[in-house]
């Protein structure tokens, strides 16, 4: 009875992670005949879970919504919170929820019957959350639908606005979602362009029917969350920068996000930190703002830039000192000095 209960169980998170099974493919993962697949969906429906099933060669089971809610354990009304919950979490860019919210959702949302599809969507269309206020918020609705594509490796089409604000339409194959604490991204497989694309999951515009379904390709990096990290903080950039901060890895990390830069641990007390920005000057404010001292490893034309700023801040403070009757020497001329390699703190 027991190895009955945990083979359905097996059988039921297999339907829930793709669309559709055929029944010699069940009968493979589950190391049973096919018979007894046909046993155990029988059984999933007794329970009241809607397995179904297409006929012939190219058919299968899949998991649809039902008339009645699965036996989760869970009354309506609680059936209904977590949903709502789980979509509040989606959307709210707290950090390590999110995607798991996603992916739950997704699996809710696939075994909702109608009637509670519908209040969770009431719930959600005039409730205003009052959370951290942003312009770049996802529609949890859009995530996912994106979560189920990559999930059942169908292609997906949708409008792409860029970030001068031009919309093109695209036809990807998603492979993950990835957030950070502000942003999620989609990194896909641009179809028309033969190459992978990282796609702001807030630009996206789903234009369905989706399909057909794919052969998943190997991801352009083993960690995607440094792949995306990078793409987004300098790839993308026009000026590119590598700056050796005095500070170890972890402790600028607790300033330095994913969209800022990525982080190499250094020597000592130090690590190196790659970023980009739209221009120079714009590079100059994001490193000196982070609060930390630092030392530019390349471009050279950045330190350049930074001698510009330091002796143009000196001017103004000159300016400053005068107009206040304060004598030179007696003003902080501490930032003008700035911090040679030599004396930079270890």
């Amino acid at each position: 009875m027991l190895e009955t209960s945990a083979r359905l169980l097996r059988l039921l998170s297999l339907l829930q992670a793709h669309r559709e099974w055929s029944g010699a493919d069940l009968a493979r993962r589950l190391d049973v005949t096919p018979r007894t697949v046909r046993r155990d969906v029988d059984r999933l429906r007794e329970l009241g879970y809607p397995v179904h099933a297409s006929p012939g060669t190219g058919g299968g089971y899949r998991l649809g919504a039902g008339a009645a809610l699965p036996p989760l354990l869970l009354e309506d009304d609680e059936a209904v919170a977590v949903a709502v919950g789980l979509r509040t979490a989606a959307g709210s860019g707290v950090e390590g929820v999110g995607e798991t919210s996603v992916r739950a959702l997704a699996k809710l949302e696939q075994v909702l019957p109608d009637r509670l599809r519908r209040r969770v969507s009431t719930l959600n269309t005039f409730t205003v959350p009052m959370l951290r206020a942003s312009a770049d918020r996802v529609d949890p609705a859009v995530l996912t639908e994106l979560a189920s594509a990559c999930r059942d490796s169908e292609r997906l089409r949708f409008e792409y606005r860029d970030h001068n604000g031009s919309v093109s339409r695209r036809t990807a194959e998603p492979h993950r979602l990835v957030c950070t604490e502000r942003r999620w991204y989609l990194v896909a497989w641009d179809v028309d362009r033969g190459d992978w694309r990282t796609f702001r999951a807030d630009r996206i515009v789903p234009t369905p029917p989706h399909g057909p379904r794919f052969a998943p390709r190997r991801p352009p990096a083993d960690d995607l969350a440094a792949h995306v990290s990078k793409g987004v903080s300098t790839a993308g950039y026009a000026a590119k920068a590598v700056v050796r901060l005095y500070a170890t890895a972890e402790e600028a990390a607790r300033v330095v996000g994913p969209v800022d830069g990525v982080l190499e641990a250094g020597s000592g007390s130090t690590c190196l930190l790659r970023t980009g920005a739209a221009s120079l000057d714009a590079l100059v404010v994001h490193v000196v703002m982070m609060g930390f001292e630092f030392e530019v490893v390349e471009p050279p034309e950045l330190a350049d830039r930074i001698g510009s700023v330091r002796d143009r801040l000196t001017r103004a403070l000159d300016r400053s000192a005068r107009e206040a009757g304060i004598p030179p020497d007696g003003r902080n001329t501490a930032l003008g000095a700035g911090h040679s390699h030599d004396d930079a703190p270890k």
